[in-house]
């Protein structure tokens, strides 16, 4: 997955608007970028524009691969991640570095280290980060790909 550093330009902020559907909050940059070279994952700033506590430091933007997590979610993955006695230490490891690399705050803010609020944000940030077994866990279960056209394209006229 391709890699981004530095402030967005303009095509990015509203591609990054254009997928989330509405303005980001936080400043950010591009962590990753999906084969189209859209943003896949943004690396949010630990303050909002307001100046207040914006705890998720990566977020998926990518359409196809937030949708898998989705469908995830919504078998019921969180709670099976939760009991997965293996991934219990890749869980609480993923909480300690994000905290140590964004303001102390956990993965998706969650207030409880033993417990997953989000699997997109455990996604974008084993993403962001270059890879983890819970992002392993995660893209296995919830079948990653990458979808044949763009997020950001147009939708073909049949």
């Amino acid at each position: 997955m391709a890699r981004s550093a530095g402030s967005p330009p303009s095509s990015d902020r509203e591609a990054v608007a254009a997928l989330i559907g509405r303005e980001p909050l936080a400043g950010f940059e591009v962590a990753v970028r999906c084969p189209f070279g859209a943003p896949a994952v943004v690396r949010n700033r630990p303050r909002d524009e307001r100046g207040r506590p914006f705890p998720t430091r990566a977020w998926l933007t990518c359409r196809a691969l937030a949708e898998a997590v989705s469908r995830l979610e919504a078998a019921g993955g969180v709670r099976l991640l939760e009991s997965d006695e293996a991934m219990r230490e890749h869980v609480l490891a993923a909480h300690r570095r994000h905290a140590a690399l964004h303001d102390g705050h956990r993965v998706a803010g969650s207030g409880d280290p033993r417990h997953v609020k989000c699997l997109h944000a455990h996604l974008a940030f084993a993403l962001d980060e270059g890879g983890s077994p819970v992002g392993d866990w995660i893209g296995e279960r919830a079948v990653l790909a990458w979808p044949e056209r763009c997020c950001l394209a147009a939708p073909e006229r049949s």
